[in-house]
C-alpha cells in the first residue's frame, strides 16, 4: 500500500489509520514492527542480489516501511514538500541524522519528486543485509576515518552525480545521534554547493520514534508517543565559501527541533 504523499505540500497520518491487530495483541512491543522491517529488508536484498532492484523497487520498499510505521501505531508529519517538488535542478539535501528511519523512508518521499542518492559511510555498503540494495543506488561512499580523503570523494563524486541531474542527500553529522550538536554538523554539503553552483535544501527530522537497539542499532524499540517529523526548507543559494548558508541550515534544523519539543 502506497502512502498518499505524491501530491501536496504537507502529509499527516490520518486519524484512525488502521492499526494492525497483531501489533496491539503483542502489547505494542517492537516485535511486529521489527519483523515487518526485516521482511522488507530481506525482500529488497533478494531482488537486489539478482540485479533487479531498480528505482521503482527502491521507492516501493521505502513506502512499505513508511506504511508499516503507521500500521504499528506511528504518526508521520511532513511539511515543505513543494520545496523539493519545485526544484529547478539537482540540489543537495542537508539533514540531521537521528535514527535508521530517515534512511529508510527518505527514498519514498523524495525520489518520486526528484532523482536522488545518498552520501553513506562504507560500513553501510559492506553490511551483509544492506550492501546489495545500497550499491544498486550508486551512492557516494565515505570512510569517515580520513576527513581529507572524504572531502576529495565528496567534491569529485558529488560533482559527477549533480552533473547527471542526481540530487544528493547528505547527513553532515556523519552518524546517528539523538541530540543535535551544531558543532558536529560539518560543512561538506555547503562546500560542494559552493563548488558546483547548486542550491541546498535544509531538512530537519525528528525520528526518535525508532530508538537504538542493544545488540543491533537497526533493531531498537519504537515509541508510539513520539510523532515522526520531517520538514523540508526553501532552497538556499550558496555564495562565496558557504559559511553563512551553513549557519542558515543549522538554524533551520535547530528551530524545528525546538518547536517539535513543545
Amino acid at each position: 500500500m502506497r502512502p498518499d504523499i505524491t501530491e501536496g505540500n504537507e502529509y499527516i497520518t490520518r486519524e484512525g489509520f488502521p492499526h494492525l491487530l497483531i501489533d496491539r495483541l503483542t502489547f505494542n512491543s517492537r516485535f511486529v514492527f521489527t519483523g515487518l522491517f526485516l521482511k522488507s529488508v530481506f525482500n529488497a536484498r533478494s531482488v537486489a542480489k539478482k540485479g533487479l532492484y531498480k528505482t521503482a523497487q527502491w521507492v516501493d520498499s521505502s513506502h512499505e516501511i513508511f506504511t508499516n510505521v503507521e500500521r504499528c501505531g506511528g504518526r508521520i508529519h511532513i511539511t515543505g514538500m513543494d520545496n523539493v517538488r519545485n526544484c529547478a535542478g539537482p540540489v543537495l539535501l542537508l539533514s540531521n541524522h537521528m535514527s535508521t528511519l530517515e534512511t529508510m523512508i527518505f527514498p519514498g518521499i523524495i525520489q518520486p519528486l526528484i532523482n536522488v542518492t545518498f552520501v553513506v559511510k562504507d560500513a553501510l555498503v559492506n553490511h551483509w543485509a544492506f550492501k546489495d540494495v545500497m550499491c544498486s543506488r550508486n551512492p557516494i561512499v565515505l570512510s569517515r576515518s580520513n576527513p581529507r580523503e572524504d572531502f576529495r570523494i565528496v567534491m569529485e563524486e558529488g560533482q559527477d552525480r549533480l552533473q547527471k541531474k542526481i540530487s544528493i542527500i547528505i547527513f553532515p553529522q556523519g552518524t546517528r545521534k539523538k541530540e543535535f550538536i551544531a558543532s558536529e554538523f560539518n560543512s561538506l554539503g555547503t562546500k560542494l554547493a559552493a563548488k558546483t553552483g547548486v542550491q541546498v535544501i535544509p531538512v530537519a527530522i525528528k525520528t526518535d520514534f525508532w530508538g537504538f537497539g542493544k545488540f543491533s542499532s537497526y533493531l531498537g524499540p519504537i515509541d508510539r508517543k513520539k510523532t515522526v517529523y520531517i520538514a523540508f526548507g526553501e532552497p538556499i543559494t550558496v555564495n562565496g565559501s558557504g559559511k553563512d548558508e551553513h549557519l542558515q541550515v543549522i538554524e533551520f534544523i535547530e528551530g524545528h527541533l525546538n518547536g517539535w519539543k513543545q
